[in-house]
């Protein structure tokens, strides 16, 4: 039992109750399949390589994959911590008519706050701000949209997924001076020693 309980706002209700009614299999499907790539353990895995490959074969970017690797991490362990404190049922629990419709049953029934998917997904949008302005737009739409279809599949609430998204990129915000800073070398005054 979770020390929280949290309830759906009057605007996550109307937005799954609209989802609900129109919706389709084919819908449900293509979002299900697109939410694969936002989950945790996709995510870790592709950190995982990309920090291998910079260790191997790009030293220059072993900063932002030491980086990516820590915030990945943290933010795979942080959903599960929350959603041990919190309590809410998942929209899909909660309706008839959208399984009817093609909805998925997804997860464990009060595990909707936060989105999980929505905080690693808030993440890499604000650790694309590292990129050039083409790939970075490019990485926060896609991260947008994959959060969305969270709600597509009333698998969490709006608000779970906007709550998840913003604590993703608080996260990536708060590690970047441990994860990012550039180590010193030798001493201060240039690591010219003195004997």
């Amino acid at each position: 039992m979770a020390l929280v309980d949290v309830k759906p706002t009057k605007i996550d209700i109307a937005i799954a109750d609209e989802i609900a009614d129109h919706t389709n299999s084919g819908l449900e499907h293509t979002a299900q399949t697109l939410t694969w790539a936002a989950d945790e353990h996709v995510l870790l895995a592709l950190a995982a390589a990309g920090w291998l490959y910079a260790h191997l074969r790009q030293p220059q970017q072993r900063p932002i994959a030491n980086h990516v690797l820590a915030v990945s991490l943290a933010t795979a362990v942080l959903p599960h911590v929350l959603k041990s404190m919190f309590d809410q049922i998942r929209p899909d629990r909660l309706t008839i008519r959208g399984h009817r419709h093609g909805v998925p049953i997804s997860g464990q029934a009060r595990d909707a706050f936060p989105s999980g998917h929505a905080v690693h997904m808030g993440a890499l949008a604000s650790a694309a701000g590292l990129l050039p302005k083409t790939p970075r737009r490019l990485l926060r739409a896609v991260a947008v949209g994959l959060s969305l279809t969270r709600i597509a599949v009333l698998a969490h609430w709006a608000s779970d997924v906007v709550a998840g998204f913003v604590l993703g990129a608080a996260v990536e915000r708060l590690m970047r001076p441990w994860t990012l800073t550039k180590p010193r070398r030798g001493n201060d005054d240039g690591g010219r020693r003195h004997d």
